[in-house]
């Protein structure tokens, strides 16, 4: 395992970081998921990550579980607020005060912990002032519960503010945590230029894009059995924006690449969301824990130039980069 630095800051993050969404207390059983939990402690992975909506609340409880006993000072683990939980009241979504000390208190109870390293936002509130928010924020992490704060799917002015109310309010905003993938690059243009400038870290999810860099869903034919993309319970939903034949086609082409290097398709996905000096980890998911030994191979991997320029030939016009997928994909207001 290899580590990097968190934003600019001291904090070091392992470079795979294991996260359970769609997974803990949702499509695995408890007991696969706590040998993925100790299957990811045992190959190096330090950092994990999850979120109080994350199948309301059961992903926090589980991974709370597996990691009890371990030395806390030796892991780093991230939470985010903001998505309804609970009886989904008025109250029990998005930034206010509120929502965040009620959020928190409830994050620490499940996870079994007196403080996370890092407290994200899971998204943008509209609806409630800037300076609320990152007010709480600061107050969260003056009383000890967070070490540090975080954003996810923020845009690049969005982030550029919260920064700036951060250091008036004496704490660090380190991280940001986007969607990024060969497939799905919509955060270059603007997101990680602005976050390279402030000090802030790209924490990527679904970094072999729900599972199609895998090469495992071929184009004209339907998916397997028990794969994301027949998932149920949400997975089928996420994936389904890169299931067209198009991009398939040109996934299937990266297979070559991949074996010429020694790689799987997955370590090769992985590998190249790794390349970005602004990337400090790329979060994978498992439901095997022979997911995790394949994935964490991919850690300290160096792609050549050439390499970068093939992919980039392979994939053609089926990369997502428009830069204003990041605001157009944000709530506008707070779900109900």
């Amino acid at each position: 395992m290899k580590y990097r630095y968190l934003g600019n800051s001291g904090l070091k993050v392992s470079e795979i970081c294991y996260g359970n969404w769609l997974t803990h207390g949702s499509q695995v059983e408890n007991e696969v998921a706590t040998k993925c939990v100790r299957t990811a402690l045992d190959v190096g992975i330090t950092s994990f990550d999850t979120a109080d909506v994350y199948a309301n609340t059961e992903a926090e409880k589980v991974l709370g579980k597996a990691l009890k006993g371990e030395r806390r000072e030796s892991l780093e683990i991230f939470t985010k607020v903001y998505w309804p939980t609970g009886p989904k009241g008025p109250n029990d979504c998005g930034l206010s005060r509120k929502h965040i000390m009620e959020s928190i208190n409830g994050s620490l109870k499940r996870l079994k912990t007196d403080y996370v390293d890092l407290y994200q936002a899971h998204r943008y509130d509209h609806e409630t002032p800037l300076e609320e928010t990152m007010q709480a924020f600061a107050d969260v992490v003056h009383a000890g519960k967070a070490l540090y704060i975080g954003v996810s799917e923020w845009d690049a002015a969005q982030i550029r503010a919260a920064h700036r109310l951060a250091r008036e309010a004496g704490i660090q905003l380190v991280s940001n945590q986007p969607q990024y993938s060969m497939l799905w690059r919509v955060i270059e243009e603007w997101v990680v230029p602005t976050s390279t400038e402030l000090g802030v870290s790209q924490i990527c999810w679904s970094p072999i894009a729900q599972g199609v860099l895998t090469g495992k869903y071929l184009p004209g034919q339907p998916p397997p059995a028990g794969s994301r993309a027949t998932d149920t319970k949400g997975g089928a939903t996420f994936v389904q924006r890169f299931m067209a034949d198009d991009v398939l086609v040109a996934v299937q082409r990266l297979a070559p690449i991949a074996a010429e290097l020694d790689l799987t398709m997955s370590q090769l996905a992985v590998a190249w969301v790794l390349q970005n000096p602004n990337v400090a980890a790329a979060i994978v998911g498992a439901s095997k824990p022979k997911q995790i030994i394949e994935n964490v191979a991919a850690a300290g991997v160096v792609l050549p130039a050439d390499v970068m320029a093939r992919i980039d030939d392979a994939l053609g016009d089926v990369v997502v980069r428009n830069p204003m997928l990041t605001l157009q994909n944000a709530p506008k207001e707070r779900p109900s």
